[in-house]
């Protein structure tokens, strides 16, 4: 059975707004979470992203009340996160109305904290932000080139980012976040060389993000092996419609709910 590739819009808030750039930088405005949320379900959005991008930076948790908010107003399954560090903000985040949760920062911390939530939460439930980078110039290198970040992108681990997906999801995740750091917010399309890698590494559905930025780019990161594909800037500043995306998609000959 082929399962249908789902279409997500990715809100990345800071501090009460919906914010974009370019690398994680120069973050400017682009609307309130609620209101562009409520939009997304009733464009046909499959699934809804909502991720606190400043939260490990400035070491505080989730904004529970823009969660709660956004969770009233759609009907479709939300994914929270930034700044999850424990098994009690995954609880304090599902009974707000979160569906499933993403963890980054605080699963390179403690690897073992992604096994405490799957097994007290479910697979289902928990998501693995690996958020990939090419491996900088003068840096030491990593099996498969790329390596992962947190804080946003800001601070390189070492990690190598194909071996962390593979560990995430030995320890029990239901699903891969797969964020190219290199191509955010470019608009110069998905990296489709480590999608293929991660699909080649793990099972378990990947997210692909990072890069669309025109409707030929969606396909090709399905047939890279995306189970989903994620955008953010395309959607919010209207250069592209959710329908838009999905049209692309069945006329690639791929399923789409």
């Amino acid at each position: 059975m082929t399962l249908a590739v789902r279409v997500i819009p990715c809100l990345d808030v800071d501090a009460g707004r919906v914010v974009k750039g370019v690398n994680f930088q120069n973050l400017r405005d682009a609307g309130d979470p609620v209101e562009l949320a409520a939009s997304y379900d009733a464009q046909g959005a499959d699934e809804l992203t909502f991720l606190d991008v400043t939260a490990s930076t400035g070491d505080r948790g989730t904004m529970i009340d823009v969660v709660t908010r956004t969770a009233e107003q759609i009907f479709i399954p939300l994914t929270v996160g930034g700044g999850v560090r424990t098994v009690d903000d995954v609880d304090r985040l599902l009974r707000a109305g979160a569906d499933k949760v993403s963890v980054n920062t605080a699963a390179i911390a403690r690897p073992e904290v992604l096994r405490e939530m799957s097994e007290r939460f479910g697979s289902q439930c928990i998501v693995l932000s690996v958020d990939a980078r090419t491996v900088p110039e003068g840096q030491p290198p990593t099996p498969s080139g790329w390596e992962v970040t947190t804080h946003g992108g800001k601070r390189g681990t070492g990690i190598d980012a194909i071996e962390w997906a593979e560990r995430g999801a030995e320890l029990g995740v239901g699903e891969i976040l797969l964020n190219s750091m290199d191509a955010d917010g470019t608009k110069a399309g998905f990296d489709l060389a480590m999608i293929r890698a991660v699909r080649a590494a793990v099972s378990i559905p990947v997210i692909a993000s990072g890069g669309a930025g025109a409707v030929e780019h969606f396909a090709p990161a399905v047939r890279a092996g995306a189970d989903a594909v994620l955008a953010a800037s395309v959607f919010h500043f209207g250069d592209l419609t959710i329908g838009q995306v999905k049209d692309s998609l069945r006329a690639a000959d791929l399923v789409v709910r």
